[in-house]
């Protein structure tokens, strides 16, 4: 139970101050640079520029009924998660657009180096993004409405829903920014960016490489890893179709910085031949384990016979 409520306390803190983070990004990074970023909040900042509506007051008026609609045929816990987050980002554009913050605000008189702002804002709300999935929630708008899509119709790609959005976004900044192609490039530079970085950082702690090493000695093998590389491996019978020698097939997936150890592991048994693969994403037990030096699990011994 404890541990139940602290891990929901560590989920209500991320997505607090991740919804605080991004309302400062747009403050500094956007708002001064005149560009549109992806989606809803993307139309939002339009409106704030055209006609000076916070877009912490458009962030409620668009999400509320949507999350109205979503905390009846969504994922409760979602809802309320993206919720809070709304809540907060709103509550922090409005506090911020009341505060001075010049003396930090990414901006250039003379229009060079603009694209840092869209580069600086991407990263920042691309990392934003993945933590505040991470935890089950998300930052509202094309989101929600996804969620909804997919819960409706499973089977429905919505990639075309989010680049039709995004691109209609930028084309219309084209409009708003006065008929300049300029605000148009920064919106694709920060779709970019943020997707890049959001994709990255939810992929980088799932990525692992996966060795399949066959060997003539595959309990010696297999205590090794074990013993130096503190990850499990399966062993498999395998039999050599040229010479006919019977052999162990071991399965292996480690730590893409490992790689370097297993190959000199990999050194200690000359007849082993190996390859490795890429795996994108990495589900259930895929932790270290403490192995003893002198005693070896007997169970590397019995899948290897």
């Amino acid at each position: 139970m404890k541990k139940a409520f602290t891990a929901r306390l560590k989920s209500w803190g991320v997505i607090i101050a991740g919804a605080v983070l991004m309302a400062l990004s747009y403050e500094l990074f956007v708002f001064p640079n005149s560009f549109a970023p992806a989606g809803i909040n993307g139309l939002a900042t339009m409106v704030q520029y055209l006609f000076h509506l916070n877009i912490g007051f458009f962030s409620l008026i668009v999400n509320i009924p949507l999350l109205i609609l979503a905390w009846r045929k969504v994922d409760r816990t979602f809802t309320a998660r993206t919720l809070l987050f709304i809540l907060v980002f709103a509550g922090a554009a409005l506090a911020f657009a009341q505060l001075d913050l010049s003396l930090f605000v990414y901006h250039t008189d003379t229009g060079t180096s603009t694209v840092l702002g869209p580069i600086v804002a991407g990263i920042v709300n691309g990392a934003i993004y993945s933590f505040v999935l991470r935890h089950n929630g998300c930052t509202g708008g094309t989101d929600v409405i996804a969620e909804l899509i997919r819960k409706r119709r499973p089977e429905a790609s919505l990639m075309w829903l989010i680049f039709a959005l995004n691109a209609a976004v930028a084309a219309i900044s084209y409009f708003v920014y006065h008929f300049q192609l300029e605000p148009v490039i920064l919106c694709l530079v920060y779709c970019y960016i943020s997707s890049w970085v959001s994709d990255r950082m939810m992929k980088a702690g799932k990525r692992a490489l996966k060795f399949e090493v066959i060997t003539d000695r595959p309990n010696e093998l297999a205590a090794q890893l074990m013993r130096e590389m503190h990850h499990g491996v399966t062993v498999l019978p395998a039999e050599g179709m040229f010479s006919g020698t019977k052999r162990g097939l071991l399965i292996c997936v480690v730590n893409r910085h490992q790689i370097v150890r297993f190959h000199e592991i990999l050194g200690n048994f000359p007849g082993a031949f190996a390859y490795v693969s890429d795996v994108n994403e990495t589900m259930g037990n895929f932790q270290k384990v403490a192995i003893s030096h002198k005693n070896p699990p007997a169970h590397a011994e019995r899948e290897g016979e």
